[in-house]
């Protein structure tokens, strides 16, 4: 009786945490995500919203402003991820590079490789809030 009541105690130790590393995974990725698309720096709003999420790899590019490209929402992409999988994150606006790297003179907004770098503090806010969420329920 111990010895079930002990498995049973383990197990549902384990489910919680796996819940908890998923949240915050998914959460963690959102605020990256976030992060980029408040870098991103805003003309027409094109470029901004040509983030593209997938997990099936990086969407190609498909060209510019007027094209009647529209990303699908990038929260339900997350969603759909389980740990362990890899959520690409591209712009199919046919000038991201120049605007990321920078081109023509023209200073590079690094909106990408400035969020990345930020991974460690999105996830230490997603812990955070997972963990304030356990205390909240008890």
């Amino acid at each position: 009786m111990v010895q079930q009541n002990f498995s049973a105690t383990i197990d549902d130790w384990v489910a919680k945490t796996q819940t908890r590393m998923i949240a915050v995974f998914k959460t963690a990725a959102q605020y990256v995500v976030e992060d980029v698309r408040e870098r991103t720096p805003i003309d027409t709003g094109y470029l901004r919203n040509s983030l593209t999420l997938s997990l099936d790899g990086p969407l190609p590019m498909r060209g510019s402003e007027g094209d009647g490209y529209q990303a699908p929402p990038y929260a339900a992409v997350i969603a759909g991820a389980d740990l362990g999988d890899t959520i690409y994150a591209s712009f199919v606006a046919n000038y991201a590079a120049a605007v990321e790297y920078g081109a023509q003179g023209r200073q590079g907004a690094g909106m990408v490789r400035l969020s990345v770098q930020n991974w460690q503090s999105h996830v230490n806010r997603a812990t955070a809030e997972a963990k304030s969420a356990v205390r909240s329920r008890g």
